[in-house]
């Protein structure tokens, strides 16, 4: 019998034409939605997800669809997807120009960020004639005079001129389109939004750039436009200079049209040839959980979280020690400098603490917002680090998508508390021996002590408001990821009940002799004896009830413990 040779898995990988004609590399099919896309009234559009969320290979897919270049290829690299099986009329009847706004300078002054900006415009164009020399006559040339007669922006009217007099009509496809206000963002100072200011008002030469596109609209050289980012901070900016364009973020037929469906996953893993029951992690709690409108039937996993995790398996045999995409690193520095005001770090406390915010999602919003509630809980969306669970009243219910952001959050706030109390300072080798001793001497009492000892007794004015139950439960996450001996689990779902902390091994340390149910209370300094024993009585019938439960009654060598902690100094353990 012969056995289907598995595809190679193109993680890293963003160009649809290699993808499709070499080494056998697996293919999402979301063809689909360009025929949806062509039908809407709007020929010039914008669709925002998250970073590394397959934007890039989708915008390489329209252009490959689209440009004239490729009529010849159309069989070769669509005839088998779904698009190529129900043709638009549009296909193969553009030349595409494309840009990509990433690794712009924005490190140094405006005069050489203009210029970063101008240069990689530039590029472009020259990639666009080059591209297309077959359609247009004397390339060579006007590539050599790119520099010399256009410097700057006039290069884009140049080239607009040039498809008109060949009668060719252009779509114009933007990439990171926000990527340097991102940047600018991100500085977390007066300075970045001065100068990001600059860059998008009158006179400014992004709003030059969009300006001269618009201009090309109406004069129908500009046939279709498509634009990607990860916000849309940058539409409110530029209303007068670009106000063509249609928003179909929130629309519920796009909410599947990048990254994975349940299904698509599971035709990924055959079709690269990973065998399910070999997969000892649940993949739905780690990297699935995105809904982009409330209405949206299914959520989507996060499509580079999900190859990476398939990538770590194909290349060593077994799920990866850690399971936890190292590019998420950069949505928790991002975090940290929006969080800079009291207002929005109050938002991400109550986030953290309630795994769930009630909010509108605005549809674009100014630099100047982003201190504002809602503004800034529709950015926390935009970047991935919350998504749509249900509506509510004439607002959205917004929660964490997955595990994987859980740890963005809860790394978060370990750091938001050290830096607001300086007297913390915390011994990390110290940390990860007491986990060490919980993992294999099934003792608990020494990381408890050390938390209280060395974090809770010492918590800023700010940290102190918030002291709670669900505050240290939120707290102990955060210390606990010092050590990956553990799958920490929060509110995990026993049937019935859900018990505050679960403990798992992690399934890559199948040395870990003991796991963890946690149930955590809280009693104000000065508590009478009566009220901390009611908490005790109940923490221990729930206890008790996670013991019976048939998720948890089977798991050997797992310890439950009740840790009643009594103002910020006092605590107490009772075993269940």
């Amino acid at each position: 019998m012969n056995t289907k040779k598995p595809k190679q898995l193109p993680y890293g990988n963003a160009d649809f034409r290699s993808i499709r004609t070499s080494n056998n590399y697996v293919y999402v099919d979301k063809t689909r939605f360009i025929a949806a896309l062509e039908q809407e009234s709007n020929k010039n559009q914008i669709f925002i997800r998250p970073r590394r969320f397959g934007k890039s290979l989708f915008l390489s897919t329209l252009t490959y669809y689209y440009d004239i270049n490729y009529t010849g290829e159309f069989e070769r690299l669509f005839g088998d997807l779904y698009i190529g099986q129900h043709p638009t009329p549009q296909k193969n009847s553009y030349a595409v120009m494309n840009f990509d706004f990433s690794g712009l300078n924005t490190n140094s002054g405006a005069d050489e960020f203009i210029f970063s900006f101008c240069d990689k415009v530039r590029n472009s164009v020259r990639l666009f004639l080059d591209d297309h020399k077959n359609i247009f006559p004397k390339t060579k040339e006007m590539i050599r005079k790119i520099n010399t007669e256009h410097p700057n922006l006039g290069v884009l009217d140049w080239a607009f001129s040039v498809a008109k007099s060949a009668n060719i009509q252009v779509f114009v496809i933007i990439d990171e389109y926000d990527h340097f206000a991102n940047d600018f963002i991100a500085m977390g100072t007066v300075k970045g939004n001065d100068f990001y200011k600059k860059m998008v008002n009158a006179n400014g030469v992004v709003r030059d750039f969009y300006e001269r596109i618009k201009t090309a609209t109406t004069f129908s050289v500009v046939n279709r436009t498509f634009m990607t980012g990860i916000s849309p901070i940058m539409l409110d900016d530029l209303t007068s200079g670009f106000n063509i364009v249609s928003n179909l973020t929130l629309k519920l037929q796009y909410n599947e049209m990048l990254g994975f469906t349940s299904r698509e996953v599971e035709t990924l893993m055959t079709e690269i040839g990973i065998d399910a029951d070999k997969i000892n992690v649940d993949m739905e709690h780690y990297y699935n959980g995105y809904r982009f409108n409330e209405e949206g039937e299914n959520t989507v996993y996060h499509s580079s979280m999900m190859l990476y995790f398939f990538e770590q398996i194909l290349e060593n045999n077994k799920p990866p020690k850690n399971f936890i995409d190292p590019n998420l690193s950069m949505d928790s520095s991002r975090l940290k400098r929006l969080i800079q005001n009291d207002s929005n770090r109050e938002i991400l406390v109550k986030i953290i603490k309630e795994g769930s915010i009630v909010s509108k999602v605005l549809e674009k919003f100014s630099i100047d917002q982003l201190n504002d509630d809602h503004y800034f809980v529709s950015l926390l969306f935009y970047l991935g680090l919350l998504t749509i669970k249900e509506s509510y009243l004439n607002k959205l219910r917004l929660v964490i998508p997955n595990y994987s952001i859980q740890r963005v959050y809860w790394e978060q706030i370990r750091l938001l508390i050290e830096s607001n109390s300086r007297r913390i300072k915390m011994n990390t080798d110290l940390v990860e021996e007491t986990i060490y001793t919980m993992a294999m001497e099934g003792t608990i009492d020494g990381f408890i002590d050390y938390v209280s000892q060395n974090v809770f007794s010492k918590l800023s004015d700010f940290d102190l408001q918030h002291f709670d139950e669900k505050y240290i439960k939120v707290l102990l996450l955060a210390y606990l990821l010092l050590n990956d001996i553990y799958i920490p689990m929060s509110e995990y779902e026993t049937v019935p009940g859900r018990a505050d902390i679960f403990l798992q091994r992690n399934p890559n340390i199948p040395q870990v002799q003991y796991e963890w149910i946690l149930e955590l209370k809280y009693c104000k300094t000065g508590a009478k004896e009566t009220e901390i024993a009611q908490k005790r009585k109940k923490g221990l019938e729930q206890l008790n009830q996670y013991a019976h439960s048939q998720r948890l009654k089977d798991r050997p060598n797992l310890k439950f413990v009740l840790i009643i902690f009594i103002g910020k100094n006092k605590y107490e353990i009772v075993n269940g």
